[in-house]
């Protein structure tokens, strides 16, 4: 398939495709119904006639704030088609982070999914000078000055053929050069960024991950990450469309195990976060399972990792073969089902894989394909191909991507995905982008003896202990995060006599483990407070931090009593933790790790 902007690939594949399948699942009053490539083209060119009508055009800025839904796609294609620019803006965001945005970038009219939305952007109303129009998804009742979606699509005759002609008009005037997208970003510190795309950036990065990844017509993905993150996009929603997939939107993130069933994808794009949960959920059922059943499954899985490691070597004796076919009757078919059954690969991405986490899915045959990458690459980096993955490294580069490493282990990239820069801003652009067009990512990393790119960790994030020692906290904290029982870690360490730790734990798991050893306990207040749970929890820490040189282990600990949240400013849209935002909330916390003369490596909230 031949295209260089987004419209040309859209138009290409609704021609494709048309009535003969479903472009996405959309979940309406409890189950999920088709909408085919001929039914979004003919939202998409209503959607643009209606814009067009508004004054919205070429260059034009126009804001999308919502979750995952048609609408968005609906929105997205049918301002590119235009030759405007989108502004998505995470609904996580608040009222003066919108302002921020829609103000620097000017938009023009902006798209909000519901009343909450609504709210939040008509509080700041009155201070956005260039916003002129306000475009409701949903249904809800709101207050003028916004337009419903029911009416901004009925604002135009019902002429397919007229309305499509008009689409075609404008979207052949649409360049490759052309900015598609001002995606903002500020990572997980700092001021916002607008990432200026091209449809030639994005197009380039769909068609190098298509050559990487196999997705093809026959597969169904569930989308839950957010479409305004970059990596959502060109994976789980242009890439995918640029194959002909089918797309289905998830709920919520609380109801992908729910949506997962229904759905039954072949495909889904995902970050570690949610991969450990669902590994944590499967060992805890395990471990309630009588001791002969645990002995089976534990072989099962033995059999699983052993089955995919000499399939990667492409040395699958027959003895294994066999052995492997009985272990996925009796268990690996089983654990599969959890996930709708018919999943071929998940794709990571987003922040660091834990190797146990990824040889845990390849030995139940749901292999996952972690890759790298940054808003500023549009996003896609490096990947591991489904034949060649290595544990621990995040894959090679795509086929256009040339990667190098700085003196200082810095990882740049070069390729036609590299933004144009950061809208005005060029003094930050001139910062990232040298003068040779390597994108300085900020990243540190090395080259697997297989020649696969492993991450050490962000390049501001590296600590430098008080006794001049370097210590990367992520590698750190993904050690940690292996005991059953802690859920998330902060280390801390930097310009500091010791390594500490913000530790919230695997409630769950440290609950029934207090049940099980006869300690009772009323709330989760009491049980962070029992010695011995506190006592268990210094025991993993111990237990997993013994391979780490002496200045690089945890000391003291202090226990939170509730997870890092992206309600709670904590965690960015895509689950990694904001570590000056933790750091800063729990100061006073932090501080007393490092009081003299304490009785116990620990602390309560």
């Amino acid at each position: 398939m031949t295209f260089r902007t987004i419209p040309e690939l859209f138009l290409h594949v609704t021609e494709r495709f048309g009535e003969r399948k479903a472009a996405f699942l959309v979940r309406q009053h409890g189950a999920y119904h088709p909408i085919t490539y001929a039914e979004l083209a003919d939202q998409v060119f209503r959607c643009a006639a209606a814009l067009r009508s508004l004054g919205i055009g070429p260059r034009s800025r126009v804001g999308i704030v919502s979750e995952n839904r048609l609408e968005w796609i609906v929105a997205d294609l049918a301002l590119a088609g235009l030759g405007a620019v989108s502004v998505p803006a995470f609904p996580t965001l608040t009222a003066e982070q919108l302002e921020y945005i829609f103000d620097h970038s000017e938009a023009v009219a902006v798209f909000v999914s519901n009343r909450f939305q609504w709210i939040k952007l008509r509080s700041v109303w009155h201070r956005l000078g260039h916003v002129q129009h306000a475009i409701l998804f949903s249904e809800d009742p709101v207050e003028e000055p916004v337009l419903s979606w029911r009416e901004l699509l009925g604002s135009v005759p019902e002429d397919h053929t007229l309305l499509r002609h008009e689409y075609l008009a404008t979207a052949q005037q649409v360049r490759p050069e052309d900015l598609l997208t001002l995606i903002y970003t500020s990572g997980t510190t700092g001021t916002p960024k607008g990432v200026m795309l091209t449809h030639a950036n994005v197009v380039a990065n769909i068609q190098a991950a298509l050559r990487a990844v196999p997705i093809d017509h026959t597969d169904v993905l569930l989308s839950y990450l957010p479409l305004s993150h970059s990596y959502e996009r060109t994976t789980g929603y242009y890439s995918a469309f640029a194959a002909g997939a089918t797309i289905a939107f998830a709920e919520s993130i609380e109801t992908v195990p729910q949506n997962i069933l229904e759905v039954r994808p072949t495909v889904m794009t995902s970050v570690p976060r949610l991969f450990e949960r669902a590994q944590a959920r499967i060992l805890t059922a395990i471990a309630k399972e009588p001791p002969a059943r645990q002995h089976l499954i534990r072989w099962a899985l033995q059999v699983g990792h052993q089955s995919w490691h000499a399939r990667q070597r492409r040395q699958l004796a027959a003895r294994l073969r066999l052995s492997h076919r009985l272990a996925d009757q009796l268990v690996l078919r089983k654990i599969r089902e959890r996930f709708g059954g018919r999943l071929r690969f998940f794709v990571s991405g987003g922040a660091a894989l834990a190797v146990d986490v990824g040889a845990f899915f390849c030995a139940i045959g749901i292999p996952i394909l972690e890759g790298y990458g940054l808003t500023e690459a549009a996003p896609v980096l490096t990947v591991n191909r489904l034949d060649d993955i290595e544990l621990g490294t995040v894959g090679k580069p795509l086929d256009n991507v040339e990667i190098r490493l700085a003196e200082d282990g810095e990882i740049l990239a070069r390729g036609p995905n590299i933004m144009l820069g950061y809208w005005k801003d060029p003094d930050a652009t001139e910062a990232v982008i040298d003068a040779d067009g390597w994108l300085h990512t900020g990243d540190i990393g090395s080259w697997s003896a297989r020649g696969n790119l492993v991450i050490t960790d962000r390049k501001k994030h590296l600590f430098v202990s008080s006794g001049g020692k370097n210590i990367a906290p992520q590698p750190i904290e993904q050690l940690l995060c292996r005991s059953p029982y802690i859920d998330q870690c902060l280390l801390i360490g930097d310009r500091r006599p010791y390594c500490t730790a913000l530790i919230v734990p695997e409630f769950e798991a440290l609950s029934t483990w207090a049940s099980e050893h006869g300690i009772a306990v009323a709330d989760r207040e009491s049980l962070l407070r029992h010695p011995q749970v506190l006592e268990l929890l210094w025991q993993e820490i111990q237990r997993l931090q013994r391979p780490l040189a002496r200045y690089e282990q945890v000391r003291r600990f202090a226990v939170l009593p509730k997870p890092f949240s992206i309600e709670e400013g904590e965690l960015t849209p895509t689950l990694k933790v904001r570590r000056s935002a933790v750091e800063h909330k729990y100061a006073e916390l932090i501080e007393a790790l490092y009081a003299p003369r304490q009785p116990t490596p620990w602390l309560t909230p």
